[in-house]
């Protein structure tokens, strides 16, 4: 039955929305979205609905959010599968993903293969709501069973450890939570500090490169020769000396621009020798 479906059925040309409201309708539930029934629960519950108790629901996960979860109830859908010959391979690993187009297509198959089987006629006698309870509460009696005899072995334990290692925790968790708060304070007023300097640092080179500048224009300015040829710069010594002291200062700034270039190249030349 299965393997007749191909890919040109019309079976794939259903849309989400008759899609959601087949299922919303058959298992009274609520779907909005093609992608939340991607953890294979309600494949597993539409198949139990078409072979009433085919599928152990108390191994379904309805409430499955994890990918470890959701390939759990798909195993459990594939095992039913071959328990009833049914000839389909599920894509699981496509399907946890939750692509819409991926989920889609199986539910369009499972549709066109429930209504194959049924007619497309409603089991009245199946209540999916209880099913899924009962379901629920069997998985959760087995697993309160488990975590039961896990908890009594663990309180064994803690019973010959003592009441020593509880109070070692409390003052280890307290001690921890006030070393995360304190380094957390500390950490914001570094970042605070490096941001102050920052911007200091921002303008002082500002206010540099202003003054840099300034200085240069009266550097060529004095430089010029309707200025070297006047006669007050040849007649006033102080007009001589300050030519002179400002082309002095030019030299030590543009020294201290190169010094402090420096260390940058030698770390681009020493990036370069590594590569």
């Amino acid at each position: 039955m299965a393997s007749n479906i191909g890919m040109m059925d019309s079976a794939y040309f259903v849309g989400r929305n008759e899609i959601l409201t087949w299922i919303n309708n058959r298992l009274q539930l609520n779907l909005s979205r093609i992608e939340e029934a991607a953890s294979g629960a309600v494949q597993c519950q539409m198949i139990d609905m078409t072979y009433p108790g085919a599928v152990p629901m108390h191994k379904v996960n309805f409430d499955a959010k994890s990918e470890y979860d959701m390939i759990q109830n798909y195993k459990v859908l594939q095992e039913v599968f071959n328990k009833l010959k049914i000839d389909k391979h599920i894509e699981v690993n496509r399907l946890v993903k939750g692509r819409p187009l991926d989920n889609l297509e199986f539910l369009q198959w499972l549709k066109r293969y429930c209504d194959s089987v049924n007619g497309g006629i409603m089991n009245e006698n199946y209540d999916p709501v209880e099913r899924r309870l009962k379901g629920g509460k069997e998985r959760n009696s087995k697993g309160s069973l488990k975590s039961s005899k896990s908890l009594q072995a663990n309180n064994l334990h803690n019973l010959a450890s003592g009441d020593a290692a509880g109070i070692n925790k409390n003052t280890v968790s307290k001690q921890g939570k006030t070393g995360v708060a304190a380094s957390s304070s500390e950490v914001r007023a570094l970042s605070k500090e490096i941001t102050d300097l920052k911007l200091s640092v921002d303008l002082l080179e500002k206010e540099r490169d202003f003054y840099f500048a300034k200085l240069r224009d009266i550097e060529i300015l004095c430089q010029s020769t309707k200025v070297e040829n006047h006669p007050l710069m040849q007649k006033n010594q102080h007009l001589t000396k300050l030519k002179s002291l400002l082309a002095n200062l030019l030299i030590m700034v543009k020294l201290k621009r190169q010094m402090k270039r420096k260390p940058t190249e030698e770390k681009t030349l020493n990036d370069c020798e590594l590569n």
